[in-house]
């Protein structure tokens, strides 16, 4: 397939890679194409399965992000006050130093138009091949379905962009203006339900990761809610629910493990292949210790998020203990973030205790860990994956998600909120065996609101959604201003002088600075307004 990818790709200008039978310049690959063109290609189903695969594989997150990589969606989770990186990448999204000139934001706007052009190559060539009507209708309305994935997240992350439908030149590429973010997301909308109408509700095992009518239907909720198209997005999820295929795995941890890749829970994942198509996320997660980066550390912020196990915030439950914070929450706390001295791993106990010569030991990088790490990805099993070739597959959109938009459209749409809605949506992703925490009953529309926030954040947490929910909730802002902290170091503040701790003896990990009004839309990328004038920037760059 890498070939063929290599012999498809044909052009790069301004970032948009474009494909184009007239043009000998290709600045992505330099392999000769006499043998193989889009004029001789265009022929067999086997030719369109290839271009097909060629569609899917959207590049490595690890050279480039993506919104379909595993580090790209967990960089996206911590630019939302769940976490930093070592590498401080998502601070400079958040900490008021964002600019055009930042590689990463240059990479997820390229990447996706890499893939989108892939997707007009497939589109506008696919009716040349002879094949079976009904499969190549199925495979169009996959890739319809990507690429409208990309665009969906291009306008929400950078507003205005390019819209481009079909191959382009050179000279055309670098001409393109910006199309208003509304045509945008109605070209979106438009796709995907013509693609959902088109595909399959489900597929076999062997075809998982396919996109599905449920994948069309959840991506378009996801754009609905951020339209605030309240009923809207009630029908879309509601279809996805009356398919009856789609289900609540009892298991929590092991869904984005290996041994998850095939539940009935996912809808919609990147899927990743060991020695073939490996990803590093591990290498990214896995403590020093065990020999891997320790690259991400997650905010207490997000640790206080979780519950107690009678239903209650930390704020109100009578089992909390300020001295012994970790003990009697949501279980989906230790399935989520490593604490010290509590979190087993590989048979030994993870510990990032201050002033010892352990290898997580949190004043090893001095403000860049908080001394929690991300446990949720991790692999029991040194057998399964290692730390540098990971097969695991990402979920992109689970069941999960589609149970609480629908109860969120309904919500805020305004109807009525009874138990039996309660318990048909967040009640079962509460309520799954591995969790079991107490079900909800305020129908107050308030309360309810503040209960469903607080348990998308948890339930997703690192899965990449965050900052989409912080974005249309108008939150972003105020989520990244402030102090964060890192893991507790003592229960003295008053007399602790080893640390900066805060009155609660946690760790005083950083600060962001958010610019409100500003940081809200990413930057278009200078390199490619160098390359086209007619790319106008977002405010404030």
């Amino acid at each position: 397939m890498n070939q063929l990818l290599k012999r498809l790709t044909v052009a790069l200008a301004g970032g948009l890679v474009l494909a184009t039978s007239g043009c000998k310049d290709n600045l992505l690959d330099k392999q000769p194409l006499s043998s193989i063109s889009d004029a001789t290609f265009w022929r067999t189903a086997s030719d369109a399965t290839l271009a097909l695969n060629g569609v899917y594989d959207s590049g490595s997150g690890f050279t480039g992000y993506n919104f379909w990589a595993a580090t790209s969606m967990v960089n996206l989770d911590l630019m939302a006050g769940n976490g930093s990186e070592k590498e401080l990448i998502p601070d400079q999204f958040t900490n008021g130093t964002l600019n055009s000139a930042y590689s990463y934001v240059n990479s997820y706007y390229s990447q996706a138009y890499r893939q989108i052009t892939r997707c007009n190559n497939f589109l506008d060539n696919i009716d040349k091949v002879s094949m079976d009507a009904t499969q190549k209708a199925v495979m169009v309305n996959e890739v319809r379905t990507i690429r409208a994935y990309n665009y969906f997240n291009l306008g929400l992350y950078f507003g205005d962009v390019p819209l481009i439908e079909h191959l382009l030149t050179v000279e055309q590429a670098n001409s393109v203006s910006r199309a208003p973010k509304v045509t945008v997301w109605a070209f979106c909308e438009t796709e995907l339900k013509a693609a959902a109408a088109g595909l399959p509700q489900s597929v076999p095992d062997a075809q998982q990761g396919h996109m599905t009518a449920a994948s069309a239907l959840a991506i378009l909720g996801r754009l609905q809610l951020a339209q605030q198209k309240w009923a809207d997005a009630a029908t879309s999820y509601k279809t996805i629910i009356d398919f009856g295929y789609y289900l609540i795995d009892p298991r929590y941890r092991e869904l984005f493990l290996n041994a998850g890749e095939l539940s009935h829970e996912v809808i919609m994942s990147m899927q990743y292949i060991p020695n073939t198509y490996s990803h590093a996320l591990l290498q990214y997660l896995t403590p020093e210790t065990w020999g891997g980066w320790h690259q991400y550390s997650p905010f207490n912020e997000l640790v206080k998020e979780y519950e107690c196990t009678d239903g209650q915030p930390i704020t109100q439950s009578p089992l909390y203990n300020p001295n012994n914070p970790y003990a009697n929450r949501d279980p989906r706390l230790d399935f989520t973030v490593m604490i010290s001295d509590r979190t087993t791993f590989r048979g030994r106990t993870y510990t990032a205790q201050p002033g010892t010569t352990l290898p997580d030991r949190l004043n090893q990088y001095p403000g860049v860990w908080s001394g929690y790490a991300i446990y949720k990805f991790l692999e029991d099993d040194p057998n399964v994956a290692s730390t540098s070739n990971d097969g695991n597959n990402f979920p992109l959109i689970r069941y999960a998600e589609v149970l609480l938009g629908y109860l969120e459209a309904r919500l805020e749409s305004g109807a009525p909120v009874d138990q039996a809605l309660l318990d048909a949506t967040i009640n079962k992703v509460r309520g799954r065996q591995a969790v079991r925490m107490p079900a909800v009953t305020t129908t107050n529309p308030a309360a309810l609101r503040t209960i469903l926030r607080r348990e998308r954040r948890v339930e997703f947490a690192f899965e990449g959604l965050r900052y989409f929910d912080c974005l249309r909730w108008g939150i972003i802002g105020a989520e990244n201003n402030r102090q964060f902290t890192g893991m507790k170091l003592t229960n003295t503040p008053s007399t602790y002088t080893a640390y900066p701790v805060d009155a609660e003896g946690y760790y005083l990990y950083k600060r962001r600075n958010f610019i409100v009004g500003k940081n809200e839309l990413w930057p278009i990328p200078q390199s490619e307004r160098d390359l086209n004038k007619n790319l106008t920037q977002n405010p404030g760059y």
